[in-house]
């Protein structure tokens, strides 16, 4: 379906929004995985009595809060550059321990960006060809090994064009790797190659999303808006 772009119907939700509901897909008590960017929002979003074991991919497992950019130890970071609290029970080892423990299955989600989502799954997040820059990092792993796939993102570029297409054009992180979409404006789950819509922000239907969305979204027999609460 091509999609007809227009004038938005509502307003779209703030990245710390998006972040918000992406922490209500947290498994309580699960090790996690936040990329860069809308994903890392997700610490300080947790709901009220939710409590995770973070991992970062160069090397740390078992951290929950961070201090600020002025009261952290340059010593101690994640690979995003944020400055984790020591906890009990926090540990600390090298990077080939820690991507074994990725490629071992061992991260119950990761939450990470995305530049492209095909139809089938298919993650594009590092690189944008036309500026010929990109580092893939640990995305790569984390995508293919993670037990479940959230991506954070923006429905749509700045140019006000579809971010879930039907076929990726910029290179892969991973194939059919994604599980769930949360973006400024809906909620997608993707299930066999099948986009399944959940939820929508405030004011928005599902022909709005479908419009900004290139694969057709089959709408879930419980759609509803906005979750703002674990239910």
């Amino acid at each position: 379906m091509t999609p007809t772009l227009g004038k938005d119907p509502a307003p779209r939700l703030s990245r710390t929004d998006i972040a918000r509901r992406a922490a209500l897909d947290l498994p309580d008590g699960g090790i996690v995985n936040l990329g860069i960017g809308i994903p890392a929002l997700c610490s300080d979003l947790l709901p009220e009595g939710v409590e995770l074991r973070y991992q970062a991919e160069n090397g740390i497992l078992g951290f929950s809060d961070m201090h600020t950019k002025l009261d952290g130890d340059p010593n101690v970071m994640d690979a995003g550059g944020n400055f984790p609290k020591l906890v009990p029970g926090m540990a600390f080892f090298d990077s080939v321990e820690s991507f074994n423990l990725i490629r071992g299955g061992h991260i119950d989600v990761t939450v990470l960006g995305g530049l492209q989502v095909s139809g089938k799954g298919d993650l594009a997040n590092w690189m944008i060809p036309k500026r010929g820059i990109g580092s893939i990092g640990g995305g790569m792993d984390l995508a293919a090994n993670a037990r479940r796939v959230i991506v954070a993102m923006e429905h749509t570029t700045r140019d006000n064009k579809p971010k879930i297409v039907n076929e990726c054009t910029f290179p892969l992180t991973a194939p059919g790797c994604v599980d769930e979409i949360i973006t400024d404006i809906a909620v997608i789950r993707v299930n066999e190659g099948r986009m399944v819509l959940m939820e929508a922000a405030p004011g928005w239907a599902p022909e709005h999303v479908q419009a900004l969305t290139e694969p057709e979204l089959a709408v879930s027999d419980t759609f509803t808006v906005f979750r703002t609460s674990k239910s």
